[in-house]
Formats: C-alpha cells, structure tokens, sequence
C-alpha cells in the first residue's frame, strides 16, 4: 500500500496563482508526453508518485494526451484510484479540451457541446468527480467566444471543475475571454502556453504583462523547446533523440542549426559556471521570468525528474547573468 513521503513538502516551493487563493508548486508534471500506453504503466506510476513524494501536487492532463488519445488519463486514473486516492485533497489535477479527440464534427474546437462531453469523458477516465482546473486548450475563431467561455463558467457552476483557464491564447483574446468570464461570474484562474529562452513570445507579444495586469497566473509548456534547451544537441544529434524520430512532426534536424547550437554552447557555459545542466538552468531561469505562477515540466525517465527537481537548489541569478543570457538569446 502506498503511502506518501513524510517530508514531501519540505524543499518544493509554492507561489500564488495570480491573485488567487491557489498555490501550485514551483514546478508541476506535464504528462502530455510519454504517459500513454507507449511506456510502461509500472514506469509511469514510479515518475508520478516519485513526482508526489518531492513535494509536486499539480499533474497536467488533456483529453487527447497519451498514446491512443486518452490514455494518459486513463492510465493516471488507474494510479488514483489505486495509490492516490487518500491524498485527493493535497493534489491539483488539470485538464483540458480544444484539440481532435473524436470523429466527426463535435469532437474538436470550443464548442459548448465539445467541452461538455470532454469534461465528462475525462472525469470517467481520471476517476475523479471533479478537476481541480479545465482549460480550453486552443482558441477557436469560428467558435464564438462567448460560447466557450459560457460552457467553461457552467462547468464550474455544475461542480465539474474548481477553476478553468485557457491555452495557447493571444494577449488580446485572453483578455477577451477574461472578460466574459467575469460577467458569467467566473475568474479566469491561468493561462498555459508555450514559453521558452528560444521562443518569448509571452515576453514580446505582451501576454506576459496583460495577465499580470488581469491577476492570472502563468504556467508555460514546452520550457526546454523539446529538448533543444538540454545537453544532447550540442555536438551531434543522438539516435534515439526526439529529432532523430520521423514520427515526432514539431522536431526535425532542420531545428538544429549552427546558430542554435553556438547559442546552446554559450549558454552552457553559463551553466558549468553555476554548477547546473543546460536544462536546469533554463528551467531556473523560466521560473523566475514575469508572472510565472509555475513551470510544467515533461519527463520520459525518473533520472529526468530528479534531475528538474534539482533546480530548486539554484533558483537565483546574478545581474551580470540574467544579462550575458539576454545577449546570448537577441544575438
């Protein structure tokens, strides 16, 4: 019978979200990788209660996540029913809905009758009566806004979900979104999308300021840029690397140019000098970057994870670095 670490939450931080009552952990377990029935259901349970006993309480789901879509739920379903189920009320479970999950017309997008039938499908899969927080997890510019907004503040109102959020979305339409909300009732609690050092355009496009300014939370994805942000693609490409696998569509050998790899090499440097991997150093630095409430951080093996969770021994950053990285990255 399991039973959780005594000392689990002695070395995990955990910040406010936006103007919230909600505390998420410094960093929280992305499962939209590796999860599914492509690995092992017995190495999964290990990286996620592993993931429970180093202080992590937020698991990051979609519909579609895993191999077939829905197998991650399913397959974290089967550990909460069967190990995590006495710890419910010390864990943030999240979903979410926008992407292809079914044939036909009704399975993908914003629609209300979309998100209503994948918030129940989930809440079969995951075991669970209700999530801690469902996302829309793409904007639908065919959908109207109102619609999807309308459909998230009544799965709340029906109990389904204790705070939604969105993903993917532009500052101006989030700020739209938050807005409906609001008159519905209902706060927007985060917003989730794709941020890193080679990608910041939470940063330029001005999302990062306008949630602070609506006091949501910030939780990005894809913080290492699948890998690139990490050791391995220095000097060669390995074979058993995601951009050695033709199957993986958003990685190629075309990522890895001889300007990326000089700015990897810099940015190295500046973590041997900090006694940190490249990937911990980059997840050091997101952590700390404007209105970040949490990173998601994704995992394929337990090295991985106790490797991320290292980074929270080295969070701070000295002037002159956060500068030097700042020349590295615009160069």
């Amino acid at each position: 019978m399991y039973k959780a670490a005594k000392d689990r939450y002695e070395n995990m931080r955990y910040n406010r979200v936006g103007k919230s009552g909600l505390k998420l952990p410094q960093l929280s377990l992305g499962l939209w990788q590796n999860f599914g029935e492509e690995k092992p259901f017995e190495e999964t349970k290990e990286i996620i209660l592993k993931a429970f006993d180093s202080g992590i309480t937020h698991f990051d789901l979609a519909n579609n996540y895993g191999r077939p879509a829905g197998s991650a739920e399913r397959n974290f379903g089967k550990i909460m029913r069967a190990e995590l189920a006495p710890y419910r009320d010390q864990l943030i479970i999240s979903t979410k809905a926008g992407y292809g999950m079914w044939e036909g017309p009704y399975g993908d997008f914003g629609s209300r009758k979309y998100l209503m039938a994948s918030i129940d499908q989930s809440l079969k899969r995951l075991n669970l009566d209700y999530v801690d927080i469902f996302y829309h997890h793409r904007p639908d510019f065919e959908t109207p806004l109102e619609e999807t907004m309308k459909a998230l503040a009544d799965i709340v109102q029906q109990g389904k979900a204790l705070y939604v959020g969105i993903s993917n979305y532009p500052a101006e339409r989030a700020r739209r979104a938050i807005k409906i909300l609001r008159d519905y009732g209902v706060e927007m609690l985060m917003t989730q999308p794709h941020f890193s050092m080679l990608d910041r355009w939470v940063q330029k496009e001005g999302l990062a300021d306008a949630m602070v300014d609506e006091g949501v939370g910030i939780i990005p994805f894809s913080i290492l840029s699948q890998g690139l942000l990490t050791d391995k693609y220095i000097d060669q490409i390995p074979k058993d690397s995601r951009v050695a696998n033709p199957d993986v569509w958003f990685l190629n050998e075309d990522n890895i140019t001889k300007e990326l790899r000089d700015k990897l090499k810099k940015l190295q440097g500046i973590a041997k000098k900090r006694k940190q991997s490249l990937a911990e150093m980059t997840i050091a630095w997101t952590c700390i970057q404007k209105g970040i409430s949490s990173v998601l951080i994704g995992v394929s093996k337990l090295s991985q994870l106790e490797s991320n969770l290292n980074v929270l021994k080295n969070m701070s950053f000295t002037k002159e670095e956060l500068d030097e990285i700042d020349a590295i990255l615009e160069a």
